[in-house]
């Protein structure tokens, strides 16, 4: 199968010049998806055809690995995506509520998006913050010993700043 790639595409151009730069490390393919996804936002099949036609691999061996690693996405995902720790001391310390009550508050299920493209929700094995458990991640920030109520909090504070946001961008 052939996709149309669209090279006159600044971000294609980007990630063009990126992949020069990685391709002359060893086993570049992980850095130069990482790159693709920080460009794009997500891996369409698009884009990992792209990369897999400038690597000079297989197609199959890229979709590999962008399914491989939960931390690729080959669906756009929000501008906040919040993962929940999944591992043993998160899971022990009360992972399972704190999904349930993120969940309600959002009115969206693991993997799901909020309408408004605010909010995605995932889940992630460890995040080795083990000593504040149960941890969320909301992009980069980390948020430990967490309660159901506590994490309903976080994502209020998140809503609220939007609508700051929301009315100095409308003034």
């Amino acid at each position: 199968m052939k996709l149309h790639i669209p090279v006159e595409n600044p971000q294609y151009q980007m990630l063009k010049r990126d992949i020069a730069r990685y391709r002359r490390k060893p086993g570049p393919l992980i850095q130069v998806l990482h790159r693709a996804q920080e460009i794009f936002g997500y891996l369409p099949p698009e884009v990992q055809y792209f990369v897999a036609q400038e690597l000079n691999v297989p197609v199959s061996q890229v979709y590999g690995v962008v399914t491989f690693y939960n931390f690729f996405r080959t669906e756009p995902v929000a501008k906040h995506v919040i993962n929940v720790c999944m591992g043993t001391a998160c899971h022990v310390k009360g992972a399972e509520g704190i999904v349930k009550a993120i969940s309600e508050e959002l009115g969206i299920k693991v993997g799901e998006t909020t309408k408004d493209k605010f909010f995605t929700l995932s889940t992630a094995r460890c995040f080795g913050a083990c000593g504040l458990a149960p941890v969320i991640m909301i992009n980069e920030d980390v948020f430990g010993k967490l309660t159901p109520e506590k994490v309903k909090d976080v994502i209020r504070e998140y809503r609220e700043e939007k609508q700051r946001e929301e009315r100095e961008g409308n003034n």
